[in-house]
């Protein structure tokens, strides 16, 4: 990853003026997607018995996330956050408490089920991309953005292991709906917070989609923000394999606890992988790196598949624990360096479907390597499904590498991080 020298520190991110007021809401909301998918499982399972319909609305759910997460973002980018989130959050909110209704007692058919997950998913705001994309509204530097973005991550990463555990507080108390009406009222306060806060303000009276709208005016010592040709695309293939890799990982971790004996460490398994997405967050976004963002995404892809490919020779439970908090702290740079990639690769009015892009491919990587490795597991151990999730991104990364090497190598002007000012720059979960 090519000589690192010290960075910006993250309070420096958050001395920003009106860094604070984006990063709070947006943690307040984006939590609720750290309950919410918990949560409806667990509501289904209560109202119908039946796992099988469990299987069909969290597909419903996830297939109409997916499926239209282009055009919510392209919404956004078009109207402005502060026009096109607060509806999306209100249907969403909605929808979320009409499930939660229609579960919390037993009895309820599976097609009003479907029919609202299918609604919530169609309409649940893209918190997680417009949050970047307002952070690079607010910090023209670069390398302090790449401590915004890290920090970003260490949050989604926290988020999604909080998330499990606010429910399991509220269960003992109330039914599993109590986690849907929850997930509600963070959403709502959290969009709320986000599209009053002076970012999102001024860009609400951006120009039409397709005018240039010009990036913050950067200090007078700040290097110039150079274009990566073909670095959206990179970033979204190894986004997507590295979605494949860690989601078939998840399922895989719960076969070989199984085959060792002890399922129930595979809650330990996932918590020590967390832990070490949130130390190689902090850690990765701490240094200003001289290489380029596309040929650090492509390195750093090589290491976290070559990580779970490693996973095939661990003998224990103990061996896998400490193979798979080194893949965190792999994993957590991956979804930073993606987000830093994509947002430079692209014009100022693209930056949410750009992230958005990401974010998707991320999520239905994880999808299909999850679906893939399951029926993988009916004809091979866990040791051989391990090599096969990690050689899917090691693939992918040797392919897109000839593409990510520099051609030339310049002097970083003054003051800068930057060594490579032409196709190979900087941008990054869940």
């Amino acid at each position: 990853m090519s000589s690192p020298v010290p960075g910006p520190s993250y309070r420096a991110v958050l001395r920003v003026t009106g860094a604070c007021r984006l990063l709070i809401p947006a943690l307040v909301g984006r939590s609720s997607y750290g309950l919410v998918s918990l949560a409806l499982v667990l509501s289904v399972v209560h109202a119908t018995g039946s796992y099988a319909h469990v299987g069909v609305v969290v597909g419903v759910f996830g297939a109409t996330v997916a499926a239209l997460s282009p055009l919510r973002a392209r919404l956004i980018d078009r109207h402005g956050p502060c026009a096109a989130l607060p509806p999306m959050a209100a249907l969403f909110a909605l929808t979320l408490l009409g499930l939660a209704v229609t579960t919390w007692s037993e009895g309820t058919g599976p097609g009003v089920l479907v029919a609202l997950a299918a609604m919530a998913g169609a309409c649940a705001p893209p918190l997680g991309p417009v949050t970047r994309s307002l952070w690079s509204h607010l910090i023209a530097d670069r390398g302090l953005l790449q401590r915004a973005y890290s920090l970003d991550t260490v949050v989604e990463e926290l988020i999604f292991l909080g998330g499990p555990l606010l429910l399991g507080a509220l269960l003992p108390w109330w039914p599993p709906p109590i986690g849907l009406v929850v997930g509600a009222l963070l959403v709502s306060t959290g969009t709320w917070g986000l599209v009053t806060s002076p970012v999102a303000r001024s860009l609400s009276r951006r120009s039409p989609e397709g005018s240039s709208a010009p990036d913050p005016a950067p200090d007078k010592d700040v290097t110039p923000r150079p274009v990566a040709r073909g670095g959206l695309l990179t970033a979204v293939a190894l986004s997507g394999a590295a979605g494949v890799a860690l989601g078939a990982t998840a399922l895989i971790n719960v076969a070989f606890a199984e085959q060792h004996g002890r399922v129930e460490t595979v809650v330990f398994l996932e918590a020590l992988q967390t832990a070490g997405g949130v130390i190689g967050g902090l850690l990765y976004g701490a240094v200003s790196w001289r290489a380029g963002s596309r040929t650090r995404l492509v390195l750093i892809s090589l290491a976290l598949g070559g990580g779970v490919a490693a996973a095939t020779f661990a003998p224990g439970v103990a061996a896998l624990t400490a193979l798979l908090f080194v893949v965190g702290v792999v994993g957590a740079p991956l979804i930073t360096t993606s987000y830093l990639l994509a947002d430079e690769s692209v014009a100022t009015d693209r930056r949410t479907r750009a992230g958005n892009w990401v974010n998707t491919a991320h999520n239905a990587g994880s999808s299909v390597g999850g679906a893939a490795i399951g029926a993988l597991l009916t004809l091979v151990p866990p040791s051989t499904a391990y090599t096969a999730a990690g050689g899917v991104l090691v693939v992918v990364a040797v392919v897109v590498l000839p593409f990510s090497i520099p051609r030339r190598r310049v002097r970083p002007l003054r003051g800068s991080s930057w060594a490579v000012p032409s196709a190979t720059s900087a941008r990054r979960r869940r």
